[in-house]
């Protein structure tokens, strides 16, 4: 399915439901969810906005006072239930502050957007929101179509080395970073997650 054929299928779907359409974009690290995202809130137009799921990446001090900063990016280091109150409360409320990951900072910005009255498809983007593991499945309930990117290990890593090297990292450095944290968050996310209604490929 192409781009504009899913937002075609969303905007359809959307219109024959009551309230907020919530389409959840799910897939690994560097599969293109946020580029994908914004293609879909382009396409679809007036109406749509992309919620991104890393604006609940815990601060990096609280991982540091965890123990788990060597692991950013794994579902724990998450405020997951704070993702699904956000999630409950575009359900229910017309206006909405939603906090944004600042990848260049490493760092999650408070009401750094806002979902408006005129915002009625959203397309809520994660690694981990169709993960089978305590506490994500809670979301669920909360998403009207779920669509999963299906994307090759080797072609992830590429993507990762260019992304990492685009943030000042060396060359080794990023192929630390990738085999210690990307990698496993990839695996298992890619074996951990459920079945969508779409898979892209």
């Amino acid at each position: 399915m192409t781009p504009a054929a899913l937002a075609d299928l969303i905007k359809a779907r959307a219109a024959a439901t009551q309230g907020r359409f919530i389409a959840a974009l799910a897939g690994p690290p560097a599969a293109g969810k946020s580029t994908l995202a914004a293609q879909l809130a382009a396409q679809i137009g007036t109406g749509a906005k992309v919620v991104p799921m890393d604006g609940f990446h815990y601060d990096d001090a609280v991982l540091h006072a965890r123990g788990a900063r060597d692991r950013k990016g794994a579902p724990d280091t998450f405020d997951a239930q704070g993702f699904f109150h956000l999630l409950r409360r575009l359900k229910a409320e017309e206006e909405v502050a939603i906090p944004l990951f600042d990848r260049s900072l490493e760092i999650s910005r408070a009401g750094a957007d806002i979902v408006g009255p005129q915002d009625k498809i959203l397309i809520v983007e994660g690694n981990y929101l169709l993960l089978n593991e305590a506490p994500w499945p809670n979301a669920l309930p909360l998403y009207d179509l779920t669509i999963w990117i299906d994307v090759p290990q080797a072609e992830l890593v590429a993507r990762l080395m260019d992304r990492w090297a685009g943030y000042g990292k060396t060359t080794a450095q990023a192929q630390a970073w990738i085999e210690g944290n990307d990698l496993p968050n990839i695996r298992r996310v890619v074996a951990g997650s459920g079945a969508a209604d779409v898979v892209l490929r």
